[in-house]
């Protein structure tokens, strides 16, 4: 099946919140036309208003309403003002030439070039030139043509002011709705991503250093919410305003703008371009970022090793590597966005305003033409808002491309075969173990289990010795479900565990590992793990048990003392007692001690060993060990060897038959008698 591209799937994550992403638009659209509007009132209140009282006059017999102008004892009104009830008695006409008005008893054209010379006032127009006598008037007389505009300019400046507050209003809601919907995004996308890790099988982290997983789900999500919260809510509200400008311009001139319109062919190509080299670099970039993560991790956790073999001018080093290649593709992309982005938009800007000067200029060579300062203020506001946008739309492209690749990053993990997390409940079982010619491999054909077969019953404990790589460790992997064997079947009380979901195997099981790990938070909850089904009390109980209140009551807060990540306040067997009581706490019916007393002292092993009586006690108890002298009382000591098992039996059979494990024995025996004297 073909896979989506990341801008398909970021859209699908996107359309999952479509209601407040299409409410916040919608907003948006208002709030953009309401803005917009500002031009168009500008150009009624320059042309019909202020630049309006220019024109034709005429006489009429008395004042019928507010837009009747008196003048030296005389009436007259603007001709796009007549009405029915108004007589036309003369036609006059009012006209500007530089800084004077001046007043002419005829009917003279309104378009061609004026010169005045002497009061006689003379229009150059395409027929010819025209002459007719004018007469100046004082600013007093110019005042009272000016009176009636007053109240419907004011009205406009009103009508504008209302349209800006409630644009203001809707702005507040877009930002608001679109920025609340980039967040729900991104918060599902990392409860997503958080999951499958979950779900991936635990093969994948093992080649996987832990750092580059955190940048994938901190780093990159992150620049995934920056495309969400910023880009998308810039992107958008940049498109419909580009939208509702050339809207404007085609309503005040259908050419000019349909030359506007090459834009976008433009802004595309560049985004292609852009798109095309900001990839490369992107990729460079946040894959550094995810090393640089995990040297970090590795460095941290490994500190104390380093300075111990005094590496770390090796590990400034390597640090420096990563963070040199970092430098150089992040400069690069800096170069690439510095280089075009406010220039292109700069050129693009010059020359559409060469364009303007040109389309308009022309008109000024035609005597019988004539374009209004009004509609020139609209263009030039509408141009200059024009590539408000448009440069918002280009300084976002670095965004949008590192919020591609990162979302590609995201999009990979998540596309790892997860499994389906099943944790429909599944009787306690008995503990009854059977491993049926089992045959296993981490690599492909290079088994570390070969045909093995054995049985443990309900309640036995088994122990597995063997040197390193002999497979004990595999057993319980597989036992486990970490794994599953690509040969043979296991059984738990004759049910095929394949048959079941690996946390429905888990469900009842137990297990301690040869090096605990703790969790941040309190001893209790370290043993609860914030199970709802294990109360306060049982989790106590149960470090008591083990023996960790020897020490536990020594500490301040005692079973509330906090832990830190990793436990690392703690020794490794006070570790090791809680992680006891974890698996005693969840009453497993199989219980796994993975060497858990291999770094044990001898007095907190005396102590565990004590516990463990307890623990066995109605349950099946498998036990790796490298100390032989803590599994004597096994009912069964499986001897393993290349992944096969070689001995079996308690420990006084395989003593007696003086094979592997009885050499093993006395080996370690002679070991400690040497370290006792």
């Amino acid at each position: 099946m073909k896979k989506r591209s990341t801008e398909r799937r970021l859209l699908h994550y996107a359309w999952q919140f479509k209601r407040g992403i299409l409410l916040g638009i919608m907003c948006l659209i208002i709030a953009t036309t309401l803005e917009l509007a500002g031009p168009l009132i500008a150009k009624t209140v320059i042309d019909d208003h202020i630049l309006g009282i220019e024109g034709n006059w005429h006489e009429v017999e008395e004042i019928h309403d507010k837009n009747t102008v008196s003048f030296r004892d005389t009436y007259y009104k603007r001709e796009d003002r007549l009405t029915d009830n108004d007589q036309s008695l003369d036609v006059n006409t009012l006209l500007q030439i530089g800084r004077d008005y001046y007043f002419i008893q005829d009917d003279v054209p309104l378009n061609g070039k004026r010169t005045v010379d002497d009061g006689l006032l003379t229009i150059e127009t395409a027929d010819g030139n025209v002459t007719f006598e004018a007469e100046r008037i004082s600013l007093s007389e110019v005042y009272g043509f000016f009176k009636p505009e007053q109240r419907p300019i004011l009205l406009l400046l009103g009508l504008y002011m209302v349209l800006l507050v409630i644009a203001g209003f809707f702005q507040f809601y877009q930002t608001f709705i679109l920025q609340k919907a980039s967040n729900q995004i991104v918060k599902k996308m990392r409860n997503d991503i958080f999951a499958h890790t979950q779900r991936i099988p635990i093969d994948y982290y093992v080649d996987q250093p832990a750092g580059k997983i955190v940048a994938r789900i901190t780093n990159d999500t992150e620049a995934i919410r920056d495309l969400y919260e910023r880009v998308l809510s810039i992107v958008v509200t940049s498109m419909i305003y580009m939208t509702g400008i050339f809207v404007a311009l085609f309503i005040l001139d259908a050419k000019l703008a349909a030359w506007c319109l090459l834009l976008i062919p433009l802004i595309l190509v560049w985004m292609r371009v852009y798109k095309y080299f900001g990839s490369k670099y992107n990729k460079v970039i946040r894959s550094t970022i995810s090393e640089i993560n995990g040297n970090i991790n590795e460095a941290i956790q490994g500190m104390p090793i380093i300075q111990a073999f005094r590496k770390e001018k090796k590990t400034k080093e390597d640090f420096e590597v990563l963070n040199e290649r970092h430098f150089t593709y992040q400069r690069k992309l800096v170069k690439l966005s510095a280089l075009t982005s406010f220039n292109l938009v700069t050129v693009f800007r010059n020359l559409a305003f060469v364009g303007f000067i040109w389309y308009f200029g022309s008109f000024s060579l035609d005597p019988g033409s004539i374009i209004s300062i009004g509609m020139l203020y609209a263009f030039v506001d509408y141009l200059t808002r024009l590539f408000e946008p448009v440069n918002d739309i280009v300084n976002q492209l670095p965004l949008i491309e590192q919020a591609r690749v990162a979302g590609g990053r995201v999009f990979e993990l998540m596309d790892l075969d997860g499994e389906v997390v099943e944790n429909k409940p599944v009787n306690r079982y008995q503990g009854n173990i059977k491993f049926d010619h089992v045959s296993f491999a981490y690599k492909e054909d290079e088994y570390v289990l070969k045909d093995l077969s054995l049985e443990v019953k309900a309640g036995e404990t088994a122990a597995f010795v063997g040197h390193t790589g002999s497979g004990k460790s595999s057993i319980m992997n597989l036992l486990f479900r970490f794994y599953d064997p690509q040969k043979g079947k296991i059984t738990i009380d004759g049910f095929d565990t394949e048959e079941w979901s690996r946390q429905q195997v888990r469900s009842h099981m137990g297990i301690v590992l040869q090096d605990p790990f703790l969790f941040s938070g309190t001893i209790v909850t370290n043993v609860t793990m914030n199970d709802p089904s294990i109360s306060r009390e049982t989790a106590i109980k149960a470090l008591k048990t083990v023996g960790a209140d020897r020490f536990i009551e020594r500490l301040p807060k005692k079973y509330d003392e906090k832990v830190t990540e990793g436990g690392s306040t703690f020794s490794l067997g006070e570790r090791q007692l809680i992680s006891f009581a974890r698996a005693l706490a969840f009453d497993p019916a199989i219980l796994i001690l993975d060497e858990a007393t291999a770094n044990i002292d001898t007095e907190t092993e005396s102590i565990i060993q004590h516990a463990l009586e307890v623990l066995k006690q109605g349950r099946t108890t498998l036990v790796i060990a490298h100390r032989l002298s803590t599994i004597q009382q096994a009912d069964t000591i499986f001897v393993l060897e290349h992944g096969k098992i070689i001995e079996q039996g308690n420990h006084e059979k395989l003593i007696a038959e003086k094979g592997t494990y009885y050499q093993m024995y006395q080996m370690q025996q002679g070991s400690s008698q040497q370290k006792a004297v």
